[in-house]
């Protein structure tokens, strides 16, 4: 049984998108008798989008503008907190100790008249928050996004344009036991979930929209992380491979070896194909990978592919068509056409790193957003950024603090 409540809470009033004309008062000029010949000028005031990314460290989160990497706001925040974009263009969720919060990035940016007259709302942490202790995943899919706390094994549904409304909705369950899990609403009112406990995970089950089990797979040791491929296919990790789900099949793809951790996927809309991370040694304390996965949803031909260098957990994104963008601890950006495996540009980012023992620590992270690749370098206490598809700088700025995570906004 799964204990199901919707959930309405606080709000607060939140800018909303738009473009309006304001028609200014003419000037006059008086001559002789005759009647004043007057004239009308428009001021055009508009609202128009700011892209901005938001850094997290030790105390804080560092809000930037996307496009000049300029600091628009730092704010304290305690402890250890990781950042996910809301997927709505203004919202990030900041997963906290005891829930999941939702910052207000204030990305709309009003433009007045001939003279530039114009400000930026001011990126603050909201009052709206959602679940409980231990938050995990976030997952935004099918026009919602999932909120998964470990805690607790509460499932939370969110609607991106309601935390456009400063409300913060949800609709709400709770799995039988609580696990280090993930959830996935469905377009259909369908959500899948892991399946575990607190101490093993075994795989997956889709819920139908009364939360009634339709079927489950157990053949995911380990299952962790998701990834979404082009027509709304499902990607979960496992210690020896991937669980693909299309519709309410659940498709098991076996590792070439009996170890092989798949546990950060990274999928795109315009292609089939799901990047992932390997690993392949079950007794390394930490092992630094040097291939990658590319794993086709369609016939569940799984193909390993040397990088030719380490790379982290957080070195994994998607790129313009679908492309697969991982950084590499070489410092640069290694980009591949996933339907061919074949490298099409390597591009410099930062210097060489090494990924630090233990994972919370500062190391780089890499966003892409319209085209752009936002690479944070916190040894060197700055962030780049990189045009993709020109294959080339476009943007560097210092940072005051060693950040740990990155998310991005479009506005």
């Amino acid at each position: 049984m799964f204990a199901q409540r919707t959930n309405l809470t606080r709000s607060l009033a939140l800018l909303t998108a738009a473009s309006f004309a304001l028609v200014a008062c003419g000037s006059e000029d008086s001559g002789d008798s005759t009647p004043a010949a007057s004239s009308s000028a428009k001021a055009v005031e508009q609202q128009s989008a700011t892209p901005r990314l938001a850094l997290s460290y030790d105390g804080g989160i560092l809000v930037l503008d996307a496009e000049s990497l300029e600091q628009v706001a730092d704010l304290p925040v305690d402890g250890f907190i990781r950042l996910n974009s809301a997927d709505n263009g203004r919202n990030v969720f900041v997963s906290e100790s005891d829930g999941f919060r939702v910052l207000d990035m204030g990305t709309w940016t009003r433009q007045h008249g001939d003279h530039g007259h114009h400000y930026t709302t001011t990126p603050a942490m909201t009052d709206m928050t959602f679940g409980g202790e231990g938050p995990g995943h976030v997952v935004p899919h099918d026009s919602r996004i999932t909120l998964f706390t470990d805690g607790t094994g509460e499932v939370d549904i969110v609607e991106p344009a309601e935390l456009l409304r400063g409300n913060a909705a949800s609709t709400s369950f709770t799995l039988p036991e609580p696990h280090h899990g993930v959830a996935v609403f469905r377009e259909d009112g369908s959500v899948v979930v892991t399946v575990g406990n607190e101490d093993s995970r075994s795989g997956v089950a889709i819920l139908d929209g009364e939360r009634k089990e339709i079927v489950r797979n157990d053949q995911c040791p380990g299952v962790h992380g998701e990834a979404a491929g082009a027509g709304g296919v499902l990607a979960f990790g496992c210690e020896d491979g991937l669980l693909i789900v299309n519709g309410n099949e659940i498709r098991k793809v076996d590792s070439p070896d009996p170890y092989g951790r798949i546990g950060n996927q990274a999928g795109s809309d315009e292609s089939p194909i799901i990047l992932g991370d390997y690993k392949s040694d079950p007794d390394a304390d930490i092992e630094r990978p040097t291939r990658f996965s590319l794993t086709d949803t369609r016939t569940g031909r799984l193909r390993l592919v040397d990088l030719g260098t380490s790379y982290s957990f957080r070195s994994i994104e998607r790129g313009p068509g679908g492309s697969g963008v991982i950084l590499g601890t070489d410092g640069a950006l290694h980009v591949f056409d996933v339907d061919t495996a074949a490298k099409t540009a390597t591009i410099p980012a930062i210097g060489a790193w090494s990924e630090p023992d233990e994972w919370q620590s500062p190391m780089p992270n890499v966003v892409v957003q319209e085209g752009i690749a936002y690479v944070s370098d916190p040894a060197a206490k700055k962030i780049v950024a990189i045009d993709l598809n020109k294959s080339e700088k476009v943007g560097e700025a210092e940072l005051p603090h060693e950040t740990i995570e990155l998310a991005a906004v479009t506005g």
